[in-house]
């Protein structure tokens, strides 16, 4: 799982085994069985039997797990439940300090240990979601162990709203704060883009849904969480690099290496002005097209 190429990330609750297996079948970029909110407590432990069985039948396709948050009194029952597992990713909700991350890290250091899984190998989606972890975000992407366990944040506007006691709308201005500065700290700290909140106003209004993921990508975020199987195609193509954009991408590129060759450092194309900082987003537009049609097998 290759957290630079997630557009779409699809919950799926852990009562219901069906819907895991739909969800694989869809155009999603991962699936997310969901330990937490999906889950009320008296099925707690019926859903933890579903994750087992579900990530032993589909060991192949690196299921994220959402487990329940380390306060909640369910963390240490979701990680018991995981030992002996294929696990290849965890999303821990509700993250709000850098200590968070350290917790969490020595708990999956014991997963590991005690399930014979390779040190450091089970990845760590954290999810932010309060305002206090939103203060702190920079604290939680940038501990030095991430240098070792690979790692991801992602924003839960849902719980953030909540929190702040404000109403979430379908413009999404209220969102821009939070996004700004979970995605700021996630770049800061050389991860890759984060992954938006679902957008979840309207579940029909599948052009609303287009035009958040677009605030999000604006914000640097490089993917979206979806609750219903409509949402990821158009995440995908909202957080794939248009056709045009390729292309462009490619012209301002050869346009500056002949720019190079006559000893000039600037230029213009098609009337924008471009710079080094310029052609390496560029580069990296490329890269993604790239890695994009690789993972597809295009």
């Amino acid at each position: 799982m290759d957290f630079a190429l997630i557009r779409s990330a699809l919950f799926v609750p852990g009562t219901r085994p069906d819907r895991v297996d739909k969800a694989l079948n869809t155009s999603a970029d991962a699936v997310i069985i969901d330990l937490e909110d999906a889950v009320p407590p008296e099925k707690k432990v019926e859903a933890r039997e579903v994750v087992r069985q579900k990530l032993a039948q589909h060991a192949e396709r690196e299921l994220i797990i959402r487990c329940n948050a380390l306060d909640s009194g369910q963390f240490e029952a979701d990680l018991a439940a995981l030992g002996g597992l294929p696990l290849s990713c965890l999303l821990v909700p509700k993250v709000e300090r850098g200590q968070d991350v350290e917790r969490i890290n020595l708990a999956l250091v014991e997963l590991e240990r005690a399930g014979g899984l390779p040190r450091f190998s089970v990845k760590v989606l954290y999810l932010i979601e309060s305002a206090l972890g939103v203060e702190n975000a920079f604290a939680i992407t940038s501990p030095p162990l991430h240098q070792q366990r690979e790692c991801m944040v992602a924003f839960g506007a849902a719980d953030y709203a909540t929190d702040m006691g404000m109403e979430l709308t379908e413009g999404g201005q209220e969102l821009y704060f939070p996004r700004y500065k979970v995605s700021n700290a996630s770049h800061a700290a050389g991860l890759s883009g984060p992954l938006d909140s679902p957008y979840m106003h309207d579940l029909n209004d599948l052009a609303a849904l287009e035009e958040d993921a677009k605030r999000a990508k604006a914000l640097g975020f490089g993917g979206k969480l979806c609750i219903h199987p409509n949402q990821p195609d158009i995440c995908n193509r909202v957080f794939s690099p248009g056709e045009d954009e390729v292309a462009f991408a490619r012209k301002i590129i050869a346009a500056f290496n002949q720019t190079r060759e006559q000893g000039q450092g600037v230029l213009q194309v098609e009337g924008k002005f471009v710079d080094e900082p310029v052609v390496e987003r560029c580069r990296r537009i490329l890269r993604r097209a790239e890695l994009t049609r690789a993972s597809q097998g295009n």
